[in-house]
């Protein structure tokens, strides 16, 4: 009986130190989660951050191209004007030169009249 009583003792202090390896373990275990739920949250933080930030740059970009298009419209319409007054300039130019040619051609009857 004493043998056993010894055996058991044995076993009692093997679970005993068994038990509290476990403990610590569990200890161990349990601070990992918490630095794991702490870095989840502030991934989560993180990922509204980039969120907000991905709506803005979007918001940012819309305005941009709606920018952008408006300016190929103003250019356009800048260059039919540039376009229209080349040709305007043109014709003023060949009324000039049809003017400095009729008046040529009068001074030289007036020089030959006399």
């Amino acid at each position: 009986m004493e043998q056993d009583l010894e055996r058991s003792e044995e076993k009692v202090e093997l679970s005993e130190s068994k038990i509290v390896e476990l403990e610590e373990e569990l200890r161990v275990v349990g601070n990992n989660l918490k630095s794991l739920e702490v870095s989840e949250e502030k991934a989560n933080q993180r990922e509204e951050e980039y969120k907000n930030q991905i709506k803005t740059l979007n918001t940012r970009l819309k305005e941009a191209e709606a920018r952008a298009e408006f300016a190929e419209r103003s250019v356009q319409k800048l260059q039919k004007e540039v376009d229209r007054l080349e040709d305007e300039l043109v014709l003023e130019k060949e009324k000039y030169k049809d003017i400095g040619d009729d008046l040529d051609t009068a001074f030289v009857e007036l020089i030959l009249k006399e």
